[in-house]
This record gives structure tokens, sequence and C-alpha cells, in this order.
């Protein structure tokens, strides 16, 4: 039987200081996406807002693969809810609240889940070095509130360093969060589903020698990180950080999948960081590879998506 190919639009690029990142996972996606199945067109939305326009009634679905501002922060969603475009992942409400992450935390805290402490400064605030020393002690973590992949993210060990990365990441933002830093192992935690959620085994990210923490090159370097999965923790640590995954989710007014990253301290502790709307959809990428653990290889997990995406939101 003849059944008509789904018209997909892949957005990726975009404007973001993400946008190499976003346009190497699209090249990916592309490639696992069954051509007998789907037709895939691309858009830039640096360049292709209006073309997207235009073509919204011949598209049957947006594959969003924007990260960071102007993509998963809500407003390229609320363009597609208003052209009548489904697409995967959350929607304007969740996709803003997780990329702030100031209030993303304090929706943890309220839901009672388990976080480092912060505060917040802005650019016109007076900064005293010696007092956030005093508050958070050494080394101190900074990083702008709505950023993604860790840009302009600095783990200070002096009140110079402090200072200097307090300015580096109000470059990228007019609101600059300081934690307090938590040792211990980074672990990431995806889930996907819509009213019944699944979470997939847990990632151990183990930066190679060289990085202090996993950063943007850490990330995105090949073999400049380690990742295990399924991570190397005992069976009670990793149902609790499952838990705490869709706890974060579910916190955050999330839909379709998310991944939330977190710290194993050395008493065994968890500690949430920050939820992705968009996790990375790059070959590497945390997210497809806990899913094919899970038992759903690349193609069939991006299929997953597209049927989350469409669950609930028909085409107008």
């Amino acid at each position: 039987m003849h059944t008509q190919k789904l018209h997909i639009a892949l957005l990726a690029g975009g404007t973001s200081g993400e946008r190499e990142v976003s346009l190497s996972g699209a090249a990916g996606v592309e490639k696992a996406l069954d051509s007998e199945k789907f037709l895939v067109r691309r858009y830039d939305p640096a360049t292709d807002l209006a073309r997207l326009a235009t073509d919204a009634r011949e598209i049957d679905f947006a594959f969003i693969l924007l990260h960071g501002l102007h993509g998963e922060d809500g407003t390229m969603q609320g363009f597609l809810d208003l052209l009548g475009v489904p697409y995967q992942g959350s929607g304007v409400l969740g996709s803003a609240i997780a990329m702030d992450k100031h209030l993303a935390k304090e929706l943890y805290r309220m839901n009672g889940l388990p976080v480092a402490d912060w505060l917040i400064v802005s650019s016109d605030d007076r900064i005293d070095g010696a007092e956030l020393i005093h508050a958070f002690g050494l080394p101190v973590v900074i990083k702008p509130v709505h950023e993604g992949s860790s840009l302009g993210l600095t783990l200070a060990r002096s009140e110079e360093q402090l200072l200097h990365g307090i300015e580096r990441a109000l470059r990228h933002d007019s609101q600059v969060m300081v934690e307090k830093y938590i040792k211990g192992r980074e672990l990431t935690v995806g889930v996907f589903g819509n009213r019944d959620l699944t979470a997939l085994p847990v990632i151990e990210i183990v930066p190679g020698p060289g990085f202090d923490f996993f950063d943007y090159d850490a990330k995105y370097k090949e073999g400049a990180t380690e990742e295990i999965c399924p991570a190397r923790i005992n069976a009670e640590i990793t149902a609790q950080a499952q838990k705490l995954g869709l706890a974060a989710h579910r916190a955050l007014r999330l839909r379709g999948y998310s991944r939330t990253d977190m710290i194993l301290d050395a008493n065994g502790e968890l500690f949430l960081l920050e939820t992705n709307t968009i996790p990375g959809m790059t070959a590497t990428s945390l997210m497809p590879r806990a899913a094919a653990t899970h038992g759903l290889p690349f193609p069939q997990f991006l299929e997953k998506l597209i049927e989350l995406g469409l669950e609930g939101r028909s085409k107008k």
C-alpha cells in the first residue's frame, strides 16, 4: 500500500552561539530519517523564516534542531504554533522556563528537588568578590542565565578569576548566575514521552585530562570526553537519578523529551544542574546514545520524537 510521505521541515542553523552544533546535528538527522517515509526540507531561521511561513501549508511537521536563544527558548515554538505546524518537544512555556536557568532552579526548589545554592548578579550590580567567596567558597561556578552548551561558563578558583568570569558571562547575558561548586561525577538522564514518561539509561560524563568540567570544547571535540552508558553507579543511585530526571521534566512543564544534567557528590547525593529541552542530536550526542542503549536506534528514536510531537498537536 502506498502511503504518502510526511513533509518535514528540518530547522537548523539559526543565530545563537551554537549555530555550528545545530548544523552538524541536522546533517545526521537528515541522514537518519527514512527517505521512504519522510520528505525533508532544510530551513535556516537565520535566513529562511519568510520561506518557512510561505511553505507552512505544505509542511506536516517541523523538527527543531536549534540550540540556545531563538530556537530552544520558546520563540521558534511560538512561531510554529502561529503557523499551525506541529513540532517535537516542549511548547512555548516549557521551552522558555528551561532556558532561564534561574527560573528553572526556582521551580526545581519549589518542587523539593535538590540544587546547589546560587544567586543572580546583573550588569548594574556592585559586585563584591570577597562577599561572593564568603557565601559560596572557592571554586565557584559562573554562567550566563540564558545560554546553552556551557557558553560563557567559568569555574573560578580565585577572586580575580571570579570577577573576570562574571565580566565574561555578562558579555553573553545581562544576568549571570553565581553558583556553589559541587565536586562530583556528572550524570545525565534523558526522558521521553507525553503523558507516560520513560527515563533512559543514565550516562556518566567524564571530561578528559585538561578539562575542568564538561565545557563547550569537552562537549563537542571528538574524544575529549568519555561518556559511559550505562553509568558506573549502583541500582539505587540509578533509580534516584532517573526519578530526578522525570521530576525535573514535570516541574518545568516539558513535553516530548528532555535531558537533565546532575552531579553526584562524594556523599552519594545528587544535585540538579539544568534541563535541556532540545538535547544535542549529533552522532556523538548523549541522548541518542542513551536511547540506543535502551533499544531505540537513532532512526527509530527520531520517529518516536515525531510521533510524540504529533500527538495532541494536529496540523491546523
